[in-house]
C-alpha cells in the first residue's frame, strides 16, 4: 500500500482521495481551504457525490485519510503526489494553469529537501504538451533535480462523471497512464492494480490528448442527438425512439467503425444523404450547425492531402488506389478522383493505378462514368504498381487495398510516400520520406 498526498480537494481530488483510501491506502488531502480540510479530517465529504460521504468517513475512521494545508510536509510524509487542482477557462478559452503552477512549486520546493524517490501524477485536465512545458520544468526548477532521474512524472487523466464518479473509478473503460519514465509509471499503475480493466501506459502528449478526444466526442454525441431529434420534432417523429434504434447497430453506429483518422469520406450514400437531410432540415426552418460542417470539414481533408503533395515540391506523382474503398469499382463522390482533378488542374503529371478500376473490366453505371465525367483521368491509368512507381517523385496510398501493403518496401530512397490510410506502421525505414495525412 502507498503513501499518496493529493494536491486539490475539490470534485476528482475528494473521490480519488476516498477510492485510493478505501483500496487499502494511506491518503492525505492537501488543499488551502482550511473549511475542506476540516471536513475531511472530520470524516465528511466537501463535496455532494452519491456514494461519497459513506467512503469519507470510512476512510477517517480507518486512519487511512486526513487533510492538511502544508504541502512541504505532505509530500515529505508520502511516496508520491497526485495533482487535482482546478484548470478553469480565460476568457478567450485558454486554460488557466496557475494553480497547477502553483502546486507545482510548492511540491518541487518540499522535493528539494527530500532524498527519496517520489513519483508525481498529474490528473488535472490540460492541454497535450503542459507536463512537458509546464510541470516537469517546473518540478526541476524549484526542486533543483532532474525528473526520470531523481523523481517521476506520469499523467493520468480522469474519466469521472458527476453522479457517478464512484462507479466510473472502480469500473472504467480503461486506465491511462502518461510517461516517458518506465518507473514512474510502474508506481502509478500499482494504484489501479485492482481494477478490472484495461491499463494502458503511453507517452505524456498521448495520454493529454485521449482525455481531450473523449470529452469532445461526448460533447459532439449530445449534439448530434439534438440536432436529428429538432429535425424529427417538426415531424412529429418520436426522436427518442430513432436514437434508441440507431444505438442498437454496434457494429457500425456504437463501434470502432469511422473513428480512425485518415482521408474524406465519400462514395455514393453518405455525401449524398447528408446534403438531402441538410436540404430538408432547410425545408423544416432547422439550421443544424454540427451536421452543416461536415461536408465542409471533408472538403479541408481534401485540402489537406493536396497541400502534403504540393509541399514536396515535386510534380511527377503516381495514385495507387482510385475508388473512395478499397474492394470497390465504385468511383461515384470519390475523394480521391476529386484529389487526382484538382492535381491534374496545377499541372502535375500523373499516373494512376487500382486493379478494380480497369476499363478492360468495368461495366454498366461505373464505366459510363469514367468515360463521360473523366476521359481525362481515364487516358493517366495504368496496369500494374510498379508501372506507378516506375515513373514518380510522389507516391500517394489512396486507399487500404492489400496489394498496396508491400509499397513501402518497394519505393526507391529517394522517393516520398503520402500515406492517406496509414498502409503500415513500419514506416522507420523511408528516412523521412513518409508522411501521413493525420499522423
Amino acid at each position: 500500500m502507498a503513501n499518496i498526498s493529493i494536491f486539490g480537494l475539490g470534485y476528482v481530488g475528494a473521490v480519488s482521495a476516498a477510492a485510493l483510501a478505501d483500496n487499502g491506502h494511506r491518503v492525505i488531502g492537501v488543499d488551502v481551504n482550511p473549511t475542506k480540510v476540516e471536513m475531511i479530517n472530520a470524516g465528511r465529504s466537501p463535496i455532494i457525490e452519491a456514494g461519497l460521504p459513506e467512503l469519507m468517513q470510512k476512510g477517517a475512521e480507518a486512519g487511512r485519510i486526513c487533510a492538511t494545508v502544508d504541502s512541504y510536509q505532505a509530500v515529505f510524509d508520502t511516496d508520491l503526489s497526485i495533482i487535482c487542482v482546478g484548470t478553469p477557462s480565460h476568457a478567450n478559452g485558454s486554460l488557466n494553469l496557475s494553480y497547477v503552477q502553483r502546486v507545482c512549486q510548492q511540491i518541487g520546493a518540499a522535493l528539494a529537501d527530500k532524498s527519496a524517490y517520489h513519483v508525481v501524477i498529474a490528473r488535472s485536465t490540460m492541454l497535450p504538451g503542459s507536463t512537458e512545458e509546464l510541470v516537469i520544468p517546473i518540478l526541476e526548477e524549484t526542486s533543483g533535480k532532474q525528473a526520470g532521474r531523481d523523481f517521476g512524472v506520469c499523467f493520468n487523466p480522469e474519466f469521472l462523471r458527476e453522479g457517478s464518479s464512484i462507479k466510473d473509478f472502480y469500473d472504467p473503460p480503461f486506465t491511462v497512464i502518461g510517461s516517458d519514465d518506465e518507473r514512474a509509471a510502474a508506481v502509478a499503475s500499482e494504484l489501479y492494480a485492482m481494477l478490472d480493466a484495461p491499463l494502458l501506459t503511453v507517452p505524456l502528449k498521448t495520454a493529454e490528448m485521449v482525455k481531450y478526444a473523449c470529452n469532445a466526442f461526448h460533447a459532439l454525441k449530445v449534439t448530434f442527438a439534438n440536432e436529428i431529434g429538432n429535425i424529427c420534432k417538426q415531424q412529429n417523429i418520436d426522436s427518442h425512439q430513432v436514437m434508441d434504434i440507431f444505438c442498437q447497430d454496434t457494429k457500425l453506429n456504437i463501434s470502432p467503425y469511422y473513428l480512425k483518422p485518415g482521408f474524406a469520406f465519400g462514395g455514393s450514400c453518405l455525401p449524398k444523404d447528408l446534403r438531402a437531410l441538410l436540404y430538408h432540415a432547410r425545408q423544416l426552418d432547422q439550421e443544424p450547425p454540427v451536421l452543416q460542417a461536415v461536408l465542409r470539414s471533408n472538403r479541408q481533408q481534401v485540402d489537406k492531402a493536396y497541400q502534403l503533395i504540393r509541399r514536396t515540391r515535386h510534380k511527377r506523382v503516381g495514385v495507387l488506389g482510385f475508388s473512395f474503398k478499397a474492394g470497390t469499382d465504385d468511383l461515384r463522390e470519390s475523394p480521391m478522383v476529386e484529389l487526382v482533378e484538382r492535381l491534374i488542374g496545377k499541372g502535375y503529371q500523373l499516373r494512376v493505378y487500382d486493379r478494380n478500376v480497369s476499363l478492360a473490366n468495368l461495366q454498366g453505371a461505373n464505366r459510363a462514368y469514367i468515360e463521360k465525367e473523366i476521359p481525362h483521368i481515364a487516358s493517366l491509368m495504368c496496369d500494374s504498381v510498379e508501372d506507378v512507381l516506375a515513373d514518380c517523385e510522389v507516391v500517394v496510398v489512396g486507399n487500404g487495398a492489400p496489394e498496396f501493403r508491400q509499397v513501402l518496401d518497394q519505393v526507391r530512397p529517394e522517393q516520398i510516400v503520402i500515406d492517406l490510410i496509414r498502409i503500415s506502421d513500419e514506416t522507420g525505414h523511408l528516412n523521412g520520406h513518409y508522411n501521413g495525412i493525420c499522423w
